[in-house]
C-alpha cells in the first residue's frame, strides 16, 4: 500500500508501479491535475486518483496553481479552489489499517499533515515516510525539527537531504 500526496500528473506513482506492481492512493488537489492523472491510470485498478488533499481538517481552499510548485502557501495568479479531507477520517472511512510507503510533496501542507498523524498516532501504521519539507511556510524550522524529534520515537532517519527529501523507516 503506497500513498503519493501530491501526486501532480502521477510519474512517481507510475514509477513506483513498474517496479513494485503496488496498490497506490494518488492524492491531488488540483482538480486539472488530478483528471489528468486519473485519465493516465484509468484502465488501472490498482492505482486509485482522490481528487483532494489530506490534511489535519476537512475543508477547501484556494490553492496557487503553478504546476509542481502548486501551493496553498505561495502566491499566484491562477487560483483554483481545492478540497481537503482529514487523513485520519479518510483512514477510518477507507478501513486503510497500514501504509508501506507515504510520499508527501506537498509544498507545505506537509507541516499540518505530519502533526495531525503524530497527534492521531497514525504514524505508527506507516513503514516508510519519504517527505519533502518547504522553507517557504511559516516556522519552517522549528515546526520541521519538532516534527523530526517526534518522529524519532517511531521511525529511524535512513536518508536526510534538508529542505530536499528525507525518509524515516518504522523501527
Amino acid at each position: 500500500m503506497v500513498f503519493d500526496l501530491g501526486g501532480y500528473e502521477g510519474q512517481w506513482a507510475s514509477d513506483i508501479f513498474s517496479r513494485y506492481c503496488s496498490t497506490i492512493h494518488i492524492f491531488e488537489p488540483v482538480a486539472d491535475f488530478a483528471k489528468r492523472t486519473e485519465q493516465r491510470f484509468r484502465g488501472n485498478q490498482k492505482i486509485l486518483v482522490h481528487d483532494f488533499g489530506l490534511t489535519k481538517a476537512d475543508g477547501s481552499a484556494d490553492i496557487s496553481v503553478n504546476g509542481t510548485d502548486s501551493s496553498l502557501y505561495k502566491k499566484g495568479t491562477e487560483l483554483a479552489t481545492s478540497r481537503f479531507v482529514e487523513a485520519i477520517e479518510f483512514m477510518h472511512k477507507n478501513n486503510i489499517k497500514k501504509i508501506d510507503l507515504m510520499k508527501i510533496n506537498i509544498e507545505g501542507g506537509e507541516y499540518d499533515l505530519l502533526e495531525h498523524l503524530i497527534a492521531t498516532g497514525f504514524v505508527h501504521n506507516i513503514g516508510n515516510i519519504q517527505v519533502q519539507f518547504h522553507d517557504f511556510v511559516p516556522k519552517a524550522q522549528q515546526r520541521m525539527a519538532m516534527i523530526q524529534k517526534n518522529l524519532q520515537k517511531t521511525h529511524s532517519l535512513t536518508y536526510q537531504y534538508v529542505f530536499v527529501w528525507e525518509n524515516w523507516r518504522l523501527k
